[in-house]
């Protein structure tokens, strides 16, 4: 079955499903392969479940004209992804960078919202089959679509826009993350300047962190059909400055040339966290928003899932920021803890994962900064941690550890800062704090 005779069938059933625990009626199923599963074994459940299609790849498990056999159940995805945004006509902006890029995808979304129907990526759907799974649920009622772009391998981001074909785009930054599969920060910066040539490439439109000179670098020589420019300093299309952010940010901002300011009060914690404030004003007034609409979107935003959350429990106030980690986004929020006012401050550190070569150094960078911030009490979790321990912090080789330590010495009446990896599965300190 070729592409346009598949996308003729997901007219006739426009839901995707891939897990057979969340089958929904009408669908089509396709069975993807892993590791350590084939669902192609599944097909049979899937039908049974509500799917009326199943793809499949493996020949022997096809029964009648319901089980639609394939070269490769992946490859078919992502060319009907293709297909389904080729008769979009809608703006989508590409969202990739090594920080910040979930949390400006929802802001984003947050904003343009407030005038446009809008769509974006789900969680961190930000993958070879999460992006294709986000094009396939674009319907004909929405105006603009937000697509987050992740990657940890050289040539990644050059794929995910193929298959998105983003009109717009931003890089929120580039750190070092994912050391061991781009090998080098210059890998991180490759990879992530894909998206700006391909762009350039389709005569896009970019939003461009002016600040930040690994983005200019980045950039070169490439034309666009328009660049909008946001930051700090004056000459931007968009400026602004932080007004506070204990724990809450409220910031100003001015577009160039106008005599007004204007006033917005979020829900984020973290000071790292304006330049995202600052992109989705960038895009809400490139898209026409008021900054009326503007602030509207930026107050009614509330960040979840462990990304620069505040959570007040009996005892303390924490910063839950567990979602992801490596060490540019923890020397950031380790910084905006040492401005928090609070009479006691407390960091939970744990391991920051896939650094590659560079790990030992890049844990010592941020124990160092840790420990040079006199805060009440620096707390280290993880193997990586543990090898450079001193006498100066609290060392604990893993979650289980940390747990019986801080049950045995509790943190309370204090300002805490959670952030490490995911892995770590620090959600599991919570409710000793």
């Amino acid at each position: 079955m070729n592409n346009n005779e598949l996308y003729k069938l997901y007219k006739k059933h426009p839901v995707i499903s891939t897990d057979t625990r969340n089958i929904a009626p009408n669908s089509m199923f396709f069975a993807l392969k892993g590791d350590r599963f084939n669902a192609n074994q599944f097909a049979d459940l899937a039908l049974e479940k509500g799917a009326k299609v199943v793809v499949i790849d493996e020949e022997e498990y096809a029964k009648d004209e319901r089980y639609i056999v394939v070269s490769n159940v992946l490859q078919s995805l992502q060319e009907l992804a293709k297909v389904h945004r080729s008769q979009l006509r809608i703006p989508i902006i590409g969202i990739t960078g090594t920080n910040g890029k979930t949390t400006t995808k929802e802001l984003l979304n947050s904003v343009l919202s407030v005038r446009f129907n809008t769509f974006s990526t789900a969680g961190n759907l930000n993958n070879h089959i999460g992006v294709p799974l986000t094009l396939l649920s674009i319907d004909e009622e929405v105006e603009i679509a937000v697509i987050e772009m992740g990657a940890n391998h050289p040539g990644e981001i050059d794929f995910l826009c193929r298959i998105a074909q983003p009109s717009h785009g931003l890089i929120t930054n580039v750190g070092k993350a994912h050391l061991e599969g781009f090998g080098s920060f210059e890998g991180v910066k490759s990879t992530k300047a894909e998206l700006y040539h391909y762009l350039s490439n389709q005569g896009g439109t970019l939003f461009l962190q002016a600040d930040n000179e690994h983005l200019h670098h980045m950039l070169g020589g490439l034309s666009m059909k328009e660049v909008v420019t946001y930051g700090l300093g004056s000459g931007k299309d968009i400026t602004g400055t932080l007004i506070s952010a204990d724990p809450m940010l409220s910031v100003c901002w001015q577009k160039k040339g106008a005599i007004n300011q204007y006033t917005a009060d979020t829900h984020l914690t973290g000071t790292y966290n304006l330049e995202n404030i600052l992109a989705s004003v960038a895009v809400g007034n490139h898209f026409g928003l008021t900054a009326e609409q503007i602030n509207k979107g930026l107050n009614i935003y509330k960040p979840t899932n462990n990304r620069s959350q505040v959570i007040q429990t009996a005892t303390n106030r924490i910063i839950a920021d567990y979602y992801n980690a490596n060490s540019s986004s923890m020397l950031a929020a380790l910084d905006n803890l040492s401005h928090l006012k609070s009479t006691y401050k407390v960091a939970v550190l744990g391991d920051m994962f896939e650094m590659g070569e560079e790990s030992k150094g890049e844990h010592q960078r941020v124990l160092d900064k840790a420990l040079s911030l006199g805060l009440s009490r620096v707390i280290f979790v993880g193997e990586m941690f543990f090898s450079l321990q001193n006498e100066r912090a609290e060392f604990y080789r893993d979650i289980n550890d940390a747990k019986k330590g801080l049950s045995n010495s509790p943190i309370k009446d204090s300002t805490v800062l959670l952030k490490a990896s995911r892995g770590m599965a620090f959600e599991n300190l919570i409710d000793l704090l």
